[in-house]
């Protein structure tokens, strides 16, 4: 199978999508890819950053990891994407990245990437699946594939039965309600998988 090049661009506040990046990227590369792991630039301001011990704890924590930049869109043969839902939507500082792919997509440089996507809540009908498919949806206007995890795998259904992506529920402590260590793993290796069908199948072209 072509060696697949793959992104993992997340957002997190407090951590729990920082940790589904950080097990998708793991599983990725025991995949046999080439991952590159990123996040996504905090906007918010400090005071509000502050007021929160452990959105400060996690901002300071993570200062080493690079910030996602368009480049990295345009590196990967592959994408998966780890936001929390606001609203039964993206956060702001997501959408703001996705605001900078202009130009690359204007290019028709995103068009078949392969693309999956994961999301948090506070509570389980907090909106993670409505969050996973506002992503899908700036994915069909990139052109992209989409590679959802369906039910493909018994681990999806432990997790919570999520079909278009891995979500997990977030106590008020913070915790991951569900275990979704293995269902985050499985989509990742299922997207390297996708990305290499479709890699091998452009070089044939």
């Amino acid at each position: 199978m072509a060696n697949i090049k793959l992104a993992v661009i997340y957002y997190s506040s407090t951590g729990t999508n920082h940790q589904m990046a950080k097990w998708a990227e793991e599983a990725a590369a025991e995949a046999g890819a080439e991952v590159k792991l990123a996040r996504v630039q905090e906007n918010a301001p400090q005071a509000a950053i502050e007021s929160n011990p452990a959105w400060k704890a996690h901002f300071d924590a993570t200062q080493d990891i690079p910030v996602a930049e368009p480049d990295l869109l345009d590196w990967a043969d592959a994408i998966i994407f780890s936001v929390p839902t606001r609203f039964g939507h993206v956060t702001s500082q997501f959408q703001q990245f996705l605001d900078t792919t202009g130009g690359l997509w204007a290019q028709g440089k995103l068009a078949n990437k392969v693309v999956s996507a994961m999301s948090s809540a506070q509570n389980p009908h907090g909106g993670q699946e409505a969050t996973i498919l506002a992503v899908y949806t700036s994915m069909f206007h990139w052109g992209a594939i989409v590679a959802a995890p369906g039910y493909n795998d018994p681990v999806l259904f432990a997790a919570g039965g999520n079909p278009y992506g891995t979500s997990v529920t977030v106590d008020q402590e913070g915790n991951m309600v569900e275990d979704v260590e293995a269902a985050v793993k499985f989509q990742a290796k299922r997207t390297v998988e996708v990305a290499g069908w479709v890699k091998s199948g452009q070089s044939q072209l």
